[in-house]
This record gives structure tokens, C-alpha cells and sequence, in this order.
């Protein structure tokens, strides 16, 4: 069967809570920026559901409706997404075993809450499963479409969303996913090569490439002092505690 309701589902709905819980702010956000910036409600929920990347989908409603040719809003937009192309080479290994219309799902949620979460649990020694998979996807696309829609609706009610700061909410978002990896080796040097590579390229060559080049000096080092660590050894989950 393509996806079964098992206890590995439960699971991964039980994981997907504190991730719902925290991209509400930042999805009621959204919608409420993309009010403000002329879209309608029906049209930010529709690009939260196929574009589903966050950070993009600022990215784009800060460019749509500007005199900015439409190329640059694509270069701008895969610079921000760069990170995926490192989330998926980290992901691949490890959802082999997919079939192919399940990596093409699986590679199409690969946010950034669903990387940590698939990350961490592949740490704890656990195999990951398309059924776990979905467990945390579902619930988090759901809550992102509909949160689009009621910020979206709520946001009328505040006259500048950028007067309160609320925009601040991204980097902080981002902040506690990284800080979730704290644990690692050479996590340190890593993300401080990271962000002193971005501030630089921010104030050189200017956003958002500086995202893309951050993400880079930080791959580049962690590949040069890597080693040393041992693999999880990866075991089936258990269906009562899972």
C-alpha cells in the first residue's frame, strides 16, 4: 500500500506537533505580509500550497508586482532555496528505499523543519520510513495552507505588519532550527564560518546571495574537519515506541 496509518504514521504526527505549533507565527505572517503587498487571500493560501518554502515565498511577494524583471525574481528565489539542494543530498541516502512517486512527495515537503525532524531521527538509529514520513508532512502542509489563509484575513486588521517587527520572525525561526543541532561535532566552527561568510557576501555582493554563499563556506569547512564520528546504527522502529 502507498501509505498505511500505522503506529510509525502516529508517530510522525505526534513529531509534526512542535514544528505546527512553531511555524504558526511565521505562516499567519505570511499571509498577512502578502495581504499587505496586494495578493488576495485565496491567492496566498494557493502559493502556499504549491511553492511551500517559506523564505520564498517572502522573497516573492516582496519582488511580484515590481519592475523587477522576472529572471531575477527566479535567480533571487533559487539563491534563497540553494539550501535545498544540500537538504536533499543529506536526504537521499537515507529515503533509498522510496519509490520513485514517493521520493518525488518526499523531496517536494523538504522544508526545513521536515529536515531536522528527518535528520534527528535518523541520528536516534531509526530507519526512515515513508509512513513516519508523511505523519509530519501532512499535518505541517495542512496547517501552513491554513495559515496563510487566516493571516491573510486577521492581517487586515494590521495597518503596517512591518511596524511591529513581525518580520523579525524569520531569522528567529531559522535560529532555533539551527541551534537544534548544537549538539554536533564542530557545529560551532561550522556555523560561525556560515554566518561570518554571509555577512560578508551581504555587505559585498548583496542578498540574497549572501544566503547561498553562507550555506557554502559552512559545507565547504564541515567537509574539510569532518570524520571521527560513528554512523547511527539504524534499526527498525518499534511499533509501541515509536
Amino acid at each position: 500500500m502507498f501509505l498505511r496509518f500505522d503506529a510509525e504514521f502516529r508517530q510522525g504526527m505526534r513529531d509534526s506537533v512542535p514544528v505546527v505549533l512553531g511555524a504558526a507565527p511565521f505562516g499567519l505572517l505570511f499571509g498577512a505580509l502578502a495581504v499587505e503587498n496586494g495578493m488576495e487571500i485565496h491567492e496566498a493560501m494557493l502559493m502556499s500550497a504549491t511553492i511551500y518554502a517559506g523564505a520564498s515565498q517572502m522573497v516573492g511577494i516582496d519582488l511580484f508586482g515590481t519592475k523587477v524583471a522576472p529572471w531575477i525574481i527566479v535567480l533571487s528565489i533559487f539563491a534563497v532555496n540553494f539550501r535545498h539542494i544540500l537538504y536533499s543530498a543529506s536526504l537521499g541516502p537515507k529515503i533509498a528505499h522510496f519509490t520513485f512517486a514517493q521520493k518525488a512527495i518526499a523531496f517536494f515537503a523538504l522544508i526545513d523543519p521536515q529536515f531536522a525532524e528527518t535528520e534527528q531521527r535518523h541520528e536516534r538509529g531509526y530507519r526512515i520510513s515513508f509512513n513516519w514520513y508523511m505523519g509530519v508532512v501532512i499535518p505541517i502542509f495542512i496547517s501552513w495552507v491554513i495559515q496563510a489563509g487566516l493571516g491573510g484575513y486577521f492581517g487586515r486588521l494590521i495597518k503596517d505588519p512591518y511596524a511591529f517587527g513581525l518580520d523579525f520572525m524569520l531569522p528567529v525561526y531559522f535560529l532555533v532550527l539551527v541551534m537544534g543541532f548544537r549538539k554536533r561535532k564542530n557545529w560551532l566552527p561550522v556555523v560561525v564560518a556560515s554566518g561570518v561568510a554571509s555577512i560578508a557576501a551581504f555587505f559585498t555582493i548583496g542578498s540574497p546571495w549572501h544566503i547561498s554563499i553562507g550555506a557554502v563556506a559552512g559545507v565547504v569547512l564541515a567537509a574539510l574537519i569532518a570524520g571521527g564520528d560513528p554512523l547511527p546504527e539504524t534499526v527498525e522502529a518499534d511499533p509501541e515506541h515509536v
